[in-house]
């Protein structure tokens, strides 16, 4: 899979996704080209600056909005050419992180981890015209009902949900097929060492070494935790 995420401050997101599981997988990824292995890696991102794109010497991307208003809008220019140099010919889809768009659960990240191409467009300011937003087709995802200053955290959010799922990025499939929301349910409890912890002990069926019980219990709590706090994912 392949992300490009289109943004004004590209070193913010290059900054989180160059740490811990994404990075490594990115990084294995560049190993791998470098020593003309196959490109089939389990994820390629990048962070592609929208600045570069403008035609003009102040590499200015916004501009007053029309009708007036506080706050500036980007231009559709910069954004339309920065698209059209990272999609290529390839059938990409094109996603604009907005409060406007339909909500981001897990059912739609299993949707699009299924996609070979995302172009994920970072909003700022006042948002973009929306001129460019209707030519080249964009689909609007929000990560919720609230508003946050540019779209890059909301793009990196998207991302890393997309690309744990990505085959190769995680262990196995059990790493998130049992966690909170794969499949309507949420997680059930975690324990660790030391057994007794400030006289909370761990489960004792935890202990047992009886399987079938221990999967009997995690169906149980993953049900009865839904229910105490999430009812309306059983509706």
């Amino acid at each position: 899979m392949k992300i490009d995420i289109l943004t004004l401050f590209p070193d913010m997101c290059e900054n989180y996704l160059s740490e811990s599981i994404i990075g490594r997988a990115r990084r294995a990824a560049g190993r791998k080209t470098a020593s003309g292995g196959s490109s089939d890696a389990p994820i390629e991102i990048n962070c592609r600056n929208i600045r570069d794109y403008t035609e003009n010497r102040h590499r200015r991307v916004d501009d007053k909005a029309y009708g007036g208003g506080a706050g500036m809008v980007m231009n559709a220019q910069p954004i339309y050419d920065c698209v059209k140099s990272v999609q290529g010919s390839e059938t990409a889809r094109l996603i604009y992180m907005s409060p406007q768009g339909r909500v981001l659960n897990q059912a739609l990240v299993k949707e699009l981890a299924k996609e070979p191409h995302l172009i994920l467009l970072c909003g700022h300011y006042e948002g973009v015209d929306v001129r460019v937003l209707d030519e080249l087709r964009f689909e609007e995802i929000s990560i919720g009902d609230y508003v946050v200053t540019g779209g890059e955290l909301p793009a990196l959010i998207l991302t890393d949900a997309v690309a744990r799922l990505c085959e190769g990025v995680l262990p196995s499939e059990d790493a998130f097929t049992e966690e909170s929301h794969y499949d309507g349910l949420l997680e059930e409890p975690k324990y660790t060492r030391p057994e007794v912890w400030r006289g909370r002990s761990v489960p004792e069926v935890l202990i047992s070494g009886h399987h079938a019980n221990i999967d009997k219990w995690r169906e149980e709590q993953r049900r009865k935790i839904t229910e105490e706090k999430r009812p309306d994912m059983l509706t």
